[in-house]
């Protein structure tokens, strides 16, 4: 298993920027965002493979983008156009063959 810590969050006001970030305490391949909103399920926002290929759900398409930088094994997500729906903890997952990690996550609050 792997130690997963983000950082990045806050309060922000709607139309405004974070940038999150998760570090972990080895390289992995595929590290992943998620999200959970207060009273709903955690729900999957990208991933992002070793090489760089990456992935999203269709409600943070064309707002948020996904990067890494192997060398610090750190992962990173720009959110941008931030709107008051994307107010949730954030949280870091790295894939396992028999289970899944996870971070204990950055709380993002925007405020319209």
């Amino acid at each position: 298993q792997v130690q997963l810590v983000e950082s990045g969050g806050g309060l922000v006001q709607a139309g405004g920027s974070l940038r999150l970030s998760c570090v972990a305490s080895r390289s992995v391949s595929m590290m992943d965002w998620y999200r959970q909103a207060p009273g709903k399920q955690r729900e999957w926002v990208a991933s992002i493979t070793e090489e760089g290929s990456s992935n999203y759900a269709d409600f943070v398409t064309g707002r948020f983008t996904i990067s890494r930088d192997n060398t610090k094994n750190t992962a990173y997500l720009q959110m941008n156009s931030l709107k008051p729906e994307d107010t949730a903890v954030y949280y870091c997952n790295v894939p396992g063959p028999h289970r899944d990690s996870w971070g204990r996550g950055t709380q993002v609050t925007v405020s319209s």
